[in-house]
Formats: structure tokens, sequence, C-alpha cells
């Protein structure tokens, strides 16, 4: 089977240059769809097993490569030919030109026993520079459009997703989002022009409401098509403004009461104020690990959709009396717990818990992460409670419990019924 490539119009010294990229019979194979998981694999060896692997079958594999290679008629047929004389398969191929070159990137299907040297070595031979190569899986199997669709449907619900769908998008990398105006004072971050900036591999664009996203990527320099398909996420969701799905459960607590739990923004922040004035200092104390000033600042940051998603506990009077956070921390992701005295013990700690554990598999984050005290016995619990494997470290005198989200227990944590274990705050 074989397939054409379309012809592909690049910019080159002020002029367009346009080249017909035509078929290799003996490398093009038909298209695959393809979709990327949340990030790539971190090495190749970390990349998750192909179907044959599992079975102890090493026939065929699948590669992720980018190489770069002169703006000239030929270049692309010498990788190809490279390619086919090593009995690998090309199922897709994306386009982006550079200021001088271009950079390809190729989805191949390959010999199981052939090397990633061996890719490399033959591409240098054809003509590719930086070449960079990394094991794929059944999930890459999307097309570009139908994943970058699918993106954008995502962000469009949800302005928490936005992140993910930029970190999903651009593959292993690392992003913050810097608020205008950071909770705790300070400075606030070098702004970015409207159009955002590009520095090899790091990319800045400016938040819809004012501040900064970075995006890093050590390992592989970003391309002005991936900036450019970046910005356009972005733009896309500030022309949509906040948005939260408003989807609700309730349920009966052991005690017989009813409770309901929803996806929280900036417009419950009265509502968890209020809440922050019924606690004890105690509790605020376990949560925040210290005195809490300029409450309202700090409770805005943690229920902007930007910086992570937030569960919010009301009773049938609609007084909310829990909150939990699920945080992006860069390349990391942060559970926290607050519930009103009150109503600790119930099991709503543990059951918040475990929807946003389930919310970070989802978003196939790989662990998550709780700041408590050790004296916190509630929020320890409730982490023992998820049978995730925990790890526990003491940093500064803050004890880090970090929950390793391996895909079947992660299946398991989702489907749990919800249970009256301990509660407490993080």
């Amino acid at each position: 089977m074989s397939r054409d490539i379309s012809e592909v119009t690049r910019a080159k010294h002020g002029r367009t240059v346009r080249h017909w990229r035509r078929s290799i019979t003996a490398a093009l194979h038909t298209w695959w769809t393809r979709r990327h998981g949340h990030a790539p694999p971190t090495s190749d060896t970390g990349a998750r097993p192909l179907p044959t692997e599992q079975a102890g079958i090493r026939e065929r594999a699948l590669w992720r490569m980018r190489t770069t290679v002169k703006d000239v008629p030929g270049s692309l047929a010498a990788l190809c030919g490279a390619l086919a004389e090593q009995r690998v398969d090309i199922l897709s191929l994306q386009t982006h030109p550079l200021a001088e070159g271009t950079v390809d990137e190729f989805l191949l299907r390959a010999p199981g026993e052939l090397a990633a040297d061996d890719v490399t070595r033959a591409i240098a031979q054809a003509g590719g520079t930086g070449t960079w190569i990394e094991r794929a899986d059944a999930h890459d199997l999307v097309d570009a459009p139908t994943r970058v669709l699918g993106l954008a449907t995502r962000t469009a619900l949800d302005t928490a997703e936005l992140p993910l769908a930029l970190r999903q998008l651009l593959g292993r990398c690392t992003i913050r989002s810097l608020p205008a105006a950071p909770p705790g004072g300070g400075s606030a971050p070098e702004g970015v022009p409207v159009e955002g900036a590009l520095e090899d591999t790091v990319m800045r664009l400016r938040a819809p409401e004012g501040g900064v996203i970075i995006v890093e990527r050590p390992y592989l320099p970003f391309t002005p098509t991936e900036f450019a398909r970046a910005r356009a996420l972005v733009e896309l969701d500030a022309r949509l403004g906040p948005r939260v799905p408003r989807g609700q459960d309730v349920l009966t607590l052991p005690a017989g009461k009813a409770i309901t739990i929803r996806r929280a923004d900036t417009d419950d922040l009265q509502a968890a104020t209020a809440m922050h004035e019924r606690c004890s200092a105690r509790t605020l104390s376990l949560r925040y690990h210290g005195p809490v000033g300029d409450a309202d600042r700090y409770l805005h940051h943690l229920l902007s959709p930007r910086f992570g998603r937030t569960l919010a506990v009301h009773t049938a009077s609609g007084r909310v009396v829990g909150l939990g956070h699920l945080l992006w921390d860069g390349d990391e992701t942060e559970v926290a717990l607050l519930v009103e005295d009150e109503w600790q013990g119930r099991g709503i700690g543990s059951e918040l818990l475990r929807r946003l554990v389930a919310m970070a598999v989802e978003a196939g984050c790989a662990r998550v992460y709780a700041l408590t005290q050790s004296s916190n016995t509630g929020m320890v619990a409730a982490m023992r409670g998820l049978g995730l494997p925990l790890d526990y470290q003491v940093e500064e005198g803050i004890l880090v419990i970090t929950a390793r989200l391996d895909a079947p227990l992660g299946e398991v944590v989702a489907g749990r019924p919800s249970s009256a274990g301990e509660s407490g705050n993080s």
C-alpha cells in the first residue's frame, strides 16, 4: 500500500518557495489514526509496551522521530529511502518549516530488533541532523488534525483543561501558569507581548486573565509551527472566557445527611471565605501549615480553573463545608483538602480525595502529592485509604506524601464506591 504526500508550502528568505514532496512508494504506507497520551514517555525504555511485546513477541515497534533537513528538493526522498533500507514503514509525517531547513516529524513502524541508534545513523547518512527519537505506542496512531480538534473541544468545555491540552499538544514538557498578582504577594511575572515569545526550548504566552504561561521542553526546541498551534489554543481559551462544567452528585453520608459535590471556581469565593471564617485555627493551620493571611486573594488563586480543578461540598441549604483542590504544579500535581470542623470524620475528605485522584488519572498524571503535617492523621489516613503505592518524605518540617498512579490501581481508584473513611485537611 502507498500514499501521496501533499505539497508543502514554506517561507524562506522573504520569498515563498513551493516544493512538491512526492510519494516514496517503497516506504510510505496507509495513514493511520493517531492520538497522543498526556505526555510522551520519559525515555525509550519508559514507553508503554506494545501488545506484541506484552505477549513476549518483538516483531514490530513504534517510534516517534524528528530530524532537520535542508530545504531542497529530494531531501525527503533521501530520508524515506534510508528508512526503507532498514525495513521501516512511515505511518505519518508532519513538516515544520524553519527559516532555514525543515523539521520532519515521523511516526515509524520498525522491526522489533532494530535499535534507535541504527535508525538515527541511517538518517544521518541521508542528510538528517539534530535527530531525536523515542518509543511510541498505539495511542500515537491518531492523525494530527483529529488530535488538535479533540484538544480544542476539551479546552472549550473546561477552562482547567488548557494546561493539559498544551502539554498533550506539545509532548513531554513542563507548563507553569504564573498569575499576574501572586497570591502571597511579591513581584508580578515579567510581561510578554500579545503575540507571545519563542526562544528555542521555551515559549511564553500571555494568559487570558493577564498572567503568563511558560512552556519548557529542554530536550527538543519548539518549532514555529508548534508555537502557532499553542497560541491558537490559548486564543480559543481567551475568547470563550471562564467556564466550568456544572454537573453535580448528591451523596448520603453514613449519618444520613445528604451532601452535594460539584466543580467550583472563583464564583464560589464568597462561600469559600465564609467557610474559612467558620473553621478553627487548628484546622486552618493543618491545611495551610501556619497562619493564613489575605485569605481572599489566596482562595481566589486556589479556585481559579487556570491553576487546577476544585471540588466543593455543600449542604442542602447551600453552605460550603468542604473544598478539594487538584493543582497543576509544573509537571507534578498536588492534592489539598479542607473540611469544616463539624463535618470532619464523616468521610467527606476521603470522598473528595478519591474524586481528585480519579481526575488526575483521567488527565494522565503519573503521581499526585499532598503536603501536610505528621500530626494530621486524617489526611494521612485518607491517602492510605486510596490503596495506591505511597512515598513519604519530610521537607523543611512538612510531610510530603506522594501517590503513584499506576494504571491498574488508578482504574480501581476511579471506580471505587464512596466510603466513610477518615477525612482531613492538607
